[in-house]
């Protein structure tokens, strides 16, 4: 069931709103007229993105929130409920990265990738859930990844998390139905790879910079994606061409998939050597927020990929050039 009220009248919380597709979701949202709460760890982030809704025209709520934390996601719902009347949409959104190899990696760092990325969408549920039902309906938007679907190595923890958060949606759904509940739309986005902050404040123990997964898409398209759910809800939608057909090699040559994304990872995934750090895992980085991550190829960042990356571009562009 999409949205009881027009965007201009509706109520959407949205978490991990101070960077990424949190901010270009709640800018797309603010040029749209809705009423935003918007949640993240840091009060100066949302501070940031809430003055720039503002600026829009939109009425905007911030509350500082740690979505791992269920008492902190319950004063969330609480204080949008108090501010506005009533909750229309809710997008789980906050998350975090951890790479390193699975069977290395400190376990007190998995815990708290799956703390946040995991729970903190179960709580994000729980408290939206019966909100939206008190509204009339609406919709709760849950941002997964392609890789709730594949894998890659050294990104395990993160993986993991993104698998479980796609059954979480899946069987919420179910539960729903079963329920006769048919006023509330519980709708998985899974983008490709997005020019957002995350892989500069991930957690990483590689000991090599973090680079991401080309091609990469602008986070307004995922943003875009989202409003349009609101509207037109649908179970699953990709974001992206590469999602898509990440997606459909998978499940039509699993091992064949498994084996290129494999190497792949090892080949394009890692930049210069780079200490270890815990990224935004435990704190916030408290910088400037961006909605995206400046990662598209530019002469710039193209220097900074790994040389045999390099390698297989120049020589992917050579080919290209002797058959124009």
């Amino acid at each position: 069931m999409p949205l009881t009220r027009s965007i201009i009248e509706s109520t959407v919380v949205i978490t991990g709103a101070s960077s990424g597709v949190g901010a270009a979701t709640s800018l797309t949202l603010a040029c749209r007229g809705a009423q935003l709460v918007l949640a993240a760890r840091s009060p100066r982030g949302l501070a940031q993105i809430g003055e720039q809704c503002r600026q829009l025209g939109a009425d905007v709520l911030e509350v500082p929130t740690d979505t791992s934390d269920p008492d902190a996601v319950e004063r969330l719902a609480e204080a949008a409920q108090e501010r506005f009347g009533h909750i229309d949409a809710w997008i789980n959104n906050a998350g975090v990265a951890l790479y390193g190899r699975l069977l290395d990696l400190p376990l007190d760092q998995v815990r708290r990738t799956i703390d946040v990325d995991v729970f903190g969408y179960l709580h994000g549920a729980r408290a939206a859930v019966p909100r939206l039902r008190a509204a009339g309906g609406g919709v709760l938007v849950v941002v997964g990844s392609v890789l709730s679907e594949v894998s890659l190595p050294y990104l395990g923890a993160y993986i993991m998390a993104k698998h479980a958060v796609q059954g979480m949606a899946d069987s919420l759904r179910q539960e729903l139905r079963a329920d006769g509940v048919d006023e509330v739309s519980v709708c998985t986005v899974l983008p490709g790879s997005l020019d957002t902050p995350l892989f500069a404040w991930a957690a990483n123990q590689m000991g090599r910079q973090v680079l991401p997964p080309r091609p990469l898409s602008p986070p307004q398209e995922v943003a875009d994606r989202i409003v349009r759910l609101l509207e037109h809800p649908r179970r699953q939608s990709f974001v992206g061409r590469a999602a898509s057909t990440v997606m459909w090699q998978w499940r039509l040559a699993p091992a064949l998939a498994e084996r290129l994304l494999s190497l792949y990872g090892q080949l394009a995934q890692f930049g210069r050597p780079e200490p270890p750090s815990d990224g935004n895992l435990f704190e916030p980085v408290e910088v400037p927020r961006e909605v995206e991550g400046g990662w598209r190829l530019t002469p710039a960042t193209l220097a900074t990929l790994p040389s045999a990356a390099l390698a297989k571009v120049r020589h992917h562009l050579n080919g290209a050039g002797t058959h124009s």
